[in-house]
């Protein structure tokens, strides 16, 4: 700025001065290039008091659902107990706010587990399916 004033003629004034300006307005889209990724990281470990909400309406469902699927063991049923302890608000905003990510923790386990029972029981359903059909096997 300075630089600018000291300038005699009144371009030299104005180049030094859009110069400026284009610095600052390259370093205001570079800041908000920034923001946005923060904002993007964050969403990404954050469970808003809605979400938590809904969580909470239908974990029962889910807790069904994951029962058809997996085997009623003593250790399945104690696994989800301590996962519906897991997930009621104030231990969600408590962790959340000591940098605990849920989703990581709890939905990338959990997914791998739902996934893997799917496979185990549409192996043993389509095996069963191959028994009992005998033309589903080609003669050579």
């Amino acid at each position: 700025m300075k630089l600018a004033k000291e300038k005699k003629d009144l371009e030299s004034q104005s180049l030094a001065y859009t110069e400026i300006i284009n610095n600052l307005l390259q370093d205001k889209e570079e800041l908000t290039t920034i923001s946005m990724e923060y904002k993007n990281a964050y969403e990404q470990i954050t469970i808003s008091d809605a979400d938590i909400e809904y969580l909470h309406s239908t974990l029962k469902n889910a807790i069904n659902l994951l029962d058809t699927f997996v085997p009623q063991k003593e250790e399945s049923i104690i696994a989800l107990n301590t996962l519906v302890e897991l997930l009621n608000k104030d231990t969600l905003k408590t962790f959340q706010l000591l940098g605990f990510n849920y989703k990581e923790a709890i939905g990338e386990p959990l997914t791998e587990m739902c996934a893997e029972a799917i496979k185990t029981k549409l192996k043993i359903t389509s095996s069963n399916k191959n028994k009992s059909n005998p033309q589903s096997k080609v003669k050579k």
